[in-house]
């Protein structure tokens, strides 16, 4: 009896803990998100005045309608743009790279397989100039199709990472007797692989989504008129030489954020079971 009364003492007490480090993960997760959503009900130097976390004084809403009102569409379409074609794309060519690492045995997999995992250590800024002189001289400087291709390559290495552990996860056995039944590779990858793999896929396109949603430093150097940048510069708009509307700039934050937050509670689900299915091999 008394070993059960330590046993469940020693539970409880670790579900404590865990409950008070879950309270000051939120905390900490909270606290940024609700200091700007606030001060972007605030006008222009009130923030500066009453203090960043009162309340306004009196609610401001013309910072969104100023938003909503003015050139916010652009770049919200230019990032719908860019991400949705980037992603299809991503999915498509790490999919595609997966399934032979995977499953085929052939001499240079594992060199393949090492070369790709090594590539996640190359930082993208020492990318930026060679990048910016190739989408100058093919044309595509100062355009969101500039920002595909980077997008996509340094995406790929982390994707076809998790997808291969993921693929590799899948019971040999349905492909077996799929080949027994006639199904050829290519209609095996289209038909079994690609649906069984859905959550590894929706696991790779939520990550990277946000990834590209948030991505600042390709889009600051090869876009430079307004009309095609995206939206984590669109607080340029919002700013001047020798001030800045920061309420706005908050308003415009909150703004950017909130599709990847409702993304995040719509598929949240799918993520996790992406993120555990490969966990164990049938």
């Amino acid at each position: 009896m008394d070993s059960v009364r330590d046993s469940k003492n020693k539970s409880t007490f670790a579900w404590a803990i865990a409950f008070v480090f879950a309270l000051i993960w939120l905390a900490a997760a909270f606290l940024p998100f609700f200091f700007m959503v606030l001060n972007s009900f605030k006008e222009k130097f009130e923030m500066l005045v009453s203090g960043v976390f009162n309340l306004p004084e009196s609610w401001y809403p013309t910072n969104y309608i100023e938003i909503l009102t003015g050139t916010f569409w652009t770049f919200f379409f230019n990032s719908i743009i860019v991400v949705g074609i980037s992603l299809i794309l991503l999915l498509f060519i790490s999919a595609c790279a997966s399934y032979p690492l995977a499953r085929f045995k052939f001499a240079l997999a594992k060199p393949l397989y090492g070369v790709i995992v090594a590539c996640m250590s190359i930082p993208i800024h020492i990318t930026l100039i060679p990048v910016f002189k190739m989408a100058t001289y093919t044309g595509m400087y100062d355009s969101i199709w500039a920002l595909i291709g980077p997008y996509i390559a340094f995406a790929i290495p982390i994707s076809v990472f998790i997808l291969t552990t993921f693929v590799g996860g899948i019971p040999l056995e349905i492909e077996e007797s799929a080949e027994i039944d006639g199904c050829n590779k290519y209609r095996m990858f289209f038909s079994i692989i690609l649906p069984l793999a859905k959550p590894g896929l929706s696991t790779i396109a939520i990550y990277n989504g946000v990834n590209m949603w948030n991505e600042f430093s390709f889009a600051y150097t090869l876009t430079q008129s307004a009309g095609k940048r995206t939206l984590p510069l669109a607080i340029w708009e919002f700013q001047g030489q020798y001030s800045m509307n920061t309420p706005m700039i908050m308003a415009v934050l909150t703004l950017t954020v909130m599709p990847m937050i409702i993304m995040f509670i719509v598929f949240q689900d799918k993520l996790v079971k992406g993120m555990t299915a490969g966990a164990v091999k049938g």
